[in-house]
Order: C-alpha cells, then structure tokens, then sequence
C-alpha cells in the first residue's frame, strides 16, 4: 500500500495518539508521503503557535522523514475535474482538500484522514482513518 497521510493524522501522531502510533508501527515498511499543502498546513499551524520556532523544528523533520508531493499539472486536472463534478452533484470540498484528495488519486494512493465525512463525497477515493 502507498498512503497519502493527511494533516490530521499528522498532528495526531505528533500529540502522541495511541492508535495513529499503532497504525503507523503496522505500517513501518509502506511507503508514505504528504502534499505540499499538507506540509503548508502544518507550517502555518507552527508559526501561529506560542513555540513557533520547536514547532516549525517539527515540521521541518516531517519533511525528512516524509516525501512531499508537489502539485503538478496532472493533480491540478485531476482537481478541475472533482470540483466540477462535485458542483453539478450539489457538493463541495474546500479547495486544499480537494487538492490533497486529488494528490491521493493521481497518484493512486490511499488517503489517511480522520476527515472522512468530507472525503466521502469524492468518487474513487480510498480512504483509511487511523485515529479510530
């Protein structure tokens, strides 16, 4: 399996949540990376924190441990495609999301969220949820 982990699995596994520890220990040997908006997420949440410089130390080791895909254009089709999919269904999916769910797909990879609720609404999407 190669798995897509999101930004709130991320946090989880940096407050030291049990079963996101678990699942990742399973997981040793399967190949995961994060998006680059992941990655963004996870620095705007370091510089807005009262230790901006230990977070951000934090962030900087996710990026060492964890490939960072950057979007290309093939996501960004991807993306224009879900977004108006999804609004001819009457849903929606915040854009970075969606970036982040496009990421998984074109890619063929399976996205680890607690957000499952919100990932739902996107077709073909596989989706693991470590935190439950």
């Amino acid at each position: 399996m190669n798995y897509l982990i999101d930004t709130d699995i991320i946090i989880y596994s940096l407050k030291g949540e049990q079963k996101v520890t678990n699942s990742f220990e399973e997981r040793l040997n399967d190949p995961k990376s994060i998006s680059v908006i992941t990655y963004g997420e996870l620095v705007y949440g370091a510089k807005k924190s009262q230790q901006e410089q230990k977070n951000m130390a934090r962030v900087r080791r996710i990026a060492e441990i964890f490939p960072i895909i950057d979007i290309s254009p093939a996501i960004i089709e991807t993306f224009g495609d879900l977004k108006a999919t999804l609004e001819k269904t009457g849903n929606t999916v915040a854009d970075m999301d969606l970036i982040i769910a496009s990421t998984a797909l074109t890619h063929n990879m399976i996205l680890v969220t607690n957000n499952e609720k919100h990932f739902q609404k996107i077709p073909e999407l596989q989706i693991e949820n470590w935190a439950t």
